[in-house]
C-alpha cells in the first residue's frame, strides 16, 4: 500500500498531525523564540544601561537620549519590506540567522560608545540589522503552520517577549556586579555580553532552522510528505489551508434555492479549501502583487492600529525602568521591580492565543483585552495617589498590550494568500507599526517626573486608537465575509482570468476568491 493510500484513514492522518505538529513545535519554536528574546533585550536593554550610568558617561543632555532612540526606528522601518523579499532568495533559515548575528556584533561594539555622536552611529546600524527579523519569522512561520495554528505559535517566541523585559531587568542586575571588572563600567558590560550571547544564539538558529518543511530533518520521510506532497490530503492540513480551491465560473445556489444540506457542504469545501495548479513556492515575483498588498484596506487598519499599540509597548518596554524609578525606587532596587510586571502579561499572551486559534477569532481578542490597559492601566497610572496604586498599573498596561499583538500580527498572514503579497503586507504593516517608535521615544521626557502623567496620556490615547480601527477592521471583515457567502464576489474571478489571459499576471488568484474567507 502506498504512502498516499495510509493518508485516507482518519486515525493515521490524526497520529501523523499529531506527531508532525509535536515536533515542528520543538524544534522550530525554540530558536525562534531565543531569536525574539534576544531581539527584544538587545533592543531595550539600553534603558536599563541608561539608569546604570550610561547617560552619566556618555555626557547626554535634555532628550538626546531620546533622540538616539529614535533613530533606531528610521533604518529599522526601511529594511522591513526588502528584507522580506531578500528572504525568499536567501532562504529563511540563512538570511534570519544571519541579522541576528550582525545586530549582536553591534551590541556588542556599544561599549566603545564614547558620546552621543558614537551612540547614534550605533543605533542606526542595530536598526538596519534588526527590522527584518519581525516581518521574517511571521511570513516564515505561514508557510510552516496552518492559519489558525498560526497565532498560538507567535504567542509562545512573542511570550519571549514579556520575558525578556522581566530577564533583562534580572540580568542587567547581575551584570551590573562587574562593574568596574578590568576597568569596564557596569553598563556596558550589559551590551558586551548580552551581544556575544545573541551570536551565539544566530549561530545556533543556523544550524538549528529547516529551510521549508520538505528540508526538515526532524521529520521521518512518511511525516515530509505528510506535511508537504502536492498530490496528498496534508496539503489541505499544512500549507493551503487559507487559499483558495480549484477556479469555478459557475454561480453559487442561491441561498432560498440552496438545502441545508448544500449549504453545510459549501461551508465545508470554503473552510477546507485548497489552491489550484500553482504553488506559492513557485510564485515569481511580481510588482503587481507588492501593490496589492501596499493597497489592501487591512493592511493600513491593522499597520495603523499597530502603529498606536506599538506606542504603548515600546514606550513601556524602553521606559519601564525609568517610570519605576520615577516612583521612588533606585538602583537594584529599581532593576529588580521591572521584572514582575512582565510575568502575566506572558501568561496572558499565551491564553489568549489558545482561545484565539480555537475560535478562529483574532480582532475581538483585542477589542478584549486592550481595556484592561486602558483603564485599569493607564487611566489608573495618571490618576494614582500611592507608589502601591502606581506600580500595580504598570502590570495591567502590560497585560491589556502583550496578548494583543500576536493577535495583530496573525491577521494579516491569515487573510493574505499569494507569497509575495503576503510578504508586502506583513512587512508593510510592520513599517507603518514601527513608526510608533518615534512617538514612544518621545512619551517619557524627563521634565515629566516623577509622574509621567503627559507620558501616560499619550500612550492611553494611542491604545484607545489601536480599539477603535480594529473594530473597523473586524466590521470590515465580517462585511467581506457576508458577500462572498452572498455571492457579490464571483466577479473576481472573471477579473482575474482576464489579467492572465493579458499576461499581466502569472500569480495564484489567493485571497481574491470569492470562497476565501477572512479571518475576523
Amino acid at each position: 500500500m502506498s504512502t498516499h493510500a495510509n493518508f485516507n484513514d482518519a486515525e493515521k492522518k490524526k497520529e501523523l498531525t499529531r506527531r508532525v505538529l509535536w515536533k515542528l513545535d520543538c524544534n522550530i519554536l525554540p530558536p525562534l523564540a531565543l531569536l525574539w528574546l534576544a531581539n527584544f533585550i538587545d533592543r531595550s536593554n539600553i534603558g536599563n544601561a541608561r539608569i546604570a550610568g550610561l547617560e552619566a558617561d556618555t555626557n547626554l543632555r535634555g532628550n538626546q537620549f531620546n533622540i538616539i532612540l529614535t533613530l533606531f526606528y528610521v533604518t529599522y522601518i526601511l529594511v522591513e519590506i526588502p528584507s522580506n523579499i531578500v528572504l525568499k532568495k536567501m532562504q529563511p533559515n540563512r538570511w534570519i540567522p544571519l541579522l541576528v548575528f550582525l545586530w549582536g556584533v553591534v551590541t556588542t561594539l556599544t561599549f566603545v560608545a564614547k558620546d552621543f555622536k558614537d551612540l547614534v552611529i550605533i543605533r542606526l546600524f542595530l536598526g538596519l540589522c534588526e527590522g527584518g527579523l519581525l516581518p521574517g519569522l511571521i511570513l516564515y512561520l505561514s508557510t510552516i503552520y496552518k492559519k489558525h495554528e498560526l497565532q498560538l505559535r507567535v504567542s509562545i517566541f512573542y511570550a519571549s517577549a514579556s520575558l525578556s523585559g522581566a530577564f533583562g531587568g534580572l540580568l542587567a542586575t547581575a551584570i551590573l556586579k562587574l562593574d568596574g571588572v578590568r576597568g569596564i563600567q557596569g553598563w556596558k558590560w550589559i551590551f558586551i555580553l548580552e551581544g556575544i550571547a545573541t551570536c551565539i544564539i544566530g549561530i545556533i538558529a543556523y544550524f538549528f532552522l529547516p529551510r521549508d518543511l520538505s528540508s526538515a530533518r526532524f521529520l521521518t520521510e512518511e511525516e515530509r510528505i505528510f506535511a508537504v506532497d502536492a498530490h496528498g490530503p496534508a496539503v489541505e492540513r499544512f500549507k493551503l489551508d487559507n487559499q483558495t480551491r480549484p477556479l469555478v465560473t459557475k454561480a453559487p445556489p442561491s441561498a432560498d434555492s440552496a438545502s441545508d444540506e448544500e449549504k453545510a457542504e459549501k461551508d465545508s469545501r470554503i473552510e477546507h479549501a485548497v489552491v489550484p495548479a500553482q504553488d506559492e513556492e513557485e510564485e515569481r515575483f511580481e510588482w503587481r502583487e507588492v501593490w496589492r498588498g501596499c493597497t489592501d484596506i487591512q493592511t493600513w487598519l491593522t499597520g495603523v492600529a499597530y502603529f498606536s499599540l506599538l506606542v504603548g509597548l515600546y514606550s513601556y518596554s524602553l521606559f519601564l525602568p525609568t517610570i519605576i524609578s520615577g516612583l521612588g525606587y533606585s538602583g537594584s532596587a529599581a532593576q529588580l521591580r521591572t521584572v514582575p510586571p512582565y510575568v502575566p502579561a506572558a501568561v496572558m499572551t499565551v491564553v489568549v492565543a489558545i482561545f484565539s486559534d480555537r475560535w478562529k477569532w483574532r480582532g475581538p481578542f483585542v477589542l478584549i483585552c486592550l481595556p484592561f490597559s486602558i483603564i485599569a492601566g493607564y487611566i489608573i497610572a495618571i490618576t494614582a495617589k500611592t507608589t502601591k496604586v502606581g506600580y500595580i498599573a504598570v502590570f495591567f498596561m502590560a497585560i491589556g498590550v502583550y496578548p494583543s499583538v500576536p493577535c495583530i500580527l496573525s491577521i494579516l498572514p491569515n487573510n493574505s494568500a499569494g507569497h509575495y503579497k503576503k510578504a508586502t503586507t506583513t512587512a508593510l504593516q510592520l513599517a507603518i507599526a514601527n513608526m510608533g517608535g518615534f512617538v514612544a521615544t518621545f512619551a517619557y521626557t524627563p521634565d515629566q517626573r516623577p509622574k509621567y502623567v503627559r507620558g501616560h496620556s499619550i500612550s492611553l490615547a494611542f491604545v484607545t486608537l489601536a480599539w477603535v480601527l480594529i473594530a473597523c477592521n473586524v466590521a470590515y471583515c465580517s462585511w467581506e465575509n457576508k458577500a462572498r457567502r452572498e455571492g457579490r464576489r464571483q466577479r473576481n474571478i472573471a477579473k482575474y482570468e482576464e489579467l492572465k489571459a493579458a499576461g499581466k499576471t502569472k500569480a495564484p488568484i489567493g485571497d481574491r476568491h470569492p470562497d476565501f474567507v477572512l479571518t475576523l
